[in-house]
């Protein structure tokens, strides 16, 4: 059925749409450059919005057969600065003896809607799922939400294998208070990321079930949230840990909140500021333990920065469409060659990169065979993604990116070498 569904869209193809792209997904979109269709509306049973254009694709199924046709949210002429065509003889003729035309609507018939205003007295009159009981447990797990807990709990693991891996004295205490503050300003930026975005969240099939969408919390609370949190976590890392700590955990949630999420809408170059974002954690748990940004430091920044290339772009590319609906300007979108090309790029990189780490006598040289058989996986992920590009290729990429980063701390942490000092006050490698 979905086959034939599709197959009969794709020949009305030429006769209503120029451009017409169909996918077979739960949306269909569509790209309309301009009007060969009459103006007579039709009756209607099911509905795809398209903001590409701004205007609305309606489905008619009956009989294993479907009528597409259009109609306007605004004018032709405010779009296209056209008035409207009909449809000439020879189009409508062939419509017609592909398609049947669409019967008459039969009267109280629920299904079917004559007009806007129909279909707007039917939808008054479906009966909603109520709204949970507001409790306290059910306001913790709104704001763990909010603050996206599973992300949080990733970037605070990068944040101790940094703090680990550090040559500087080690202290539980501080280790803790680098880690909870981390995990404040962590939630600071996605509860305010959230704030700005809550409009274009509720367009994609992906964040329609955010919290601020479904009106679950109010835009106030979680821009006060996000404040709150944020002022805490920068308090705990200048007394906890140290003032570089705090001063590295402000920029980063000022390059989320600030320069990476307008320009999501904007350029994308995005994705380089994204990447920026998500090295500063391993960093700040160096800082945090040695007050310095050492050349090991900016190593394992490096590390996080050349991985989160493959990792997004394949993410992004299964869901282009969403970011296309939200208009975000995603290399997935606007140059689908870039954004496999850079995966493979950056996959490579991170082979000189892991080299570096026993160089710089972080680890021994077991780490880089290791890493080598690692880097590998994910290189291979990202070529197939390169050479062809597709929901399988990017599905595989993305877990092998998943898989890959803590693999690759962990091969850090096995390696490392443990300073000592001697009787004369020399640091040797153990």
């Amino acid at each position: 059925m979905t086959r034939q569904l599709f197959a009969e869209l794709r020949i009305l193809k030429k006769y209503l749409f120029n451009g017409i792209s169909i996918c077979p997904s739960t949306e269909l979109f569509a790209t309309q450059r301009r009007n060969t269709f009459s103006k007579r509306r039709r009756t209607i049973s099911c509905r795809f919005h398209n903001s590409w254009t701004s205007q609305k694709v309606f489905l008619n199924f009956e009989n294993s057969r479907v009528i597409i046709f259009k109609r306007w949210i605004s004018s032709n002429k405010a779009l296209t600065g056209q008035e409207p065509k009909a449809a000439s003889a020879a189009t409508t003729a062939n419509v017609t003896s592909t398609f049947p035309p669409l019967e008459k609507p039969k009267e109280n018939d629920t299904k079917t809607f004559a007009n806007q205003e129909e279909l707007l007295q039917v939808s008054s009159t479906v009966n909603y799922k109520p709204s949970p009981e507001l409790t306290f447990s059910h306001i913790i797990k709104s704001y763990k939400e909010l603050a996206k807990a599973k992300l949080a709990a990733l970037v605070i693991l990068t944040t101790m294998c940094g703090y680990a891996l550090s040559p500087g004295s080690t202290s539980l205490t501080c280790l803790l208070g680098t880690s909870v503050g981390t995990g404040l300003c962590v939630a600071s930026a996605n509860a305010i990321n959230q704030w700005i975005e809550f409009p274009y969240d509720a367009q994609m099939l992906r964040t329609r079930n955010r919290v601020l969408v479904r009106r679950a919390l109010a835009p106030f609370h979680a821009f006060s949230f996000g404040t709150i949190s944020g002022i805490s976590g920068l308090i705990v890392l200048s007394t906890m840990a140290n003032p570089l700590t705090a001063l590295m955990g402000v920029t980063n949630i000022l390059l989320y909140t600030c320069i990476y999420t307008p320009m999501k809408r904007a350029s994308i170059f995005n994705t380089w500021i994204g990447s920026i974002v998500g090295a500063i954690p391993p960093m700040m748990g160096w800082v945090a333990s040695t007050n310095s940004l050492d050349p090991g430091c900016w190593l394992l920044g490096g590390i996080l920065y050349a991985w989160q290339f493959p990792h997004f772009n394949s993410l992004a590319w299964n869901i282009r469409a969403d970011y296309s609906k939200a208009g975000f300007r995603m290399m997935a979108v606007t140059n689908p060659a870039l954004n496999s090309r850079v995966s493979l790029r950056y996959s490579l990189l991170l082979f000189p990169l892991s080299y570096m780490i026993p160089y710089m006598g972080m680890t021994s040289w077991w780490f880089a065979f290791d890493s080598t058989l690692v880097n590998s996986v994910l290189l291979w992920g990202s070529y197939k993604f390169w050479r062809n590009s597709n929901e399988k290729t990017a599905r595989d990429c993305f877990f092998a990116s998943l898989i890959h980063l803590p693999v690759i701390f962990a091969l850090m942490m096995l390696h490392k070498k443990y300073r000592s000092v001697n009787d004369n006050d020399d640091l040797e490698y153990t």
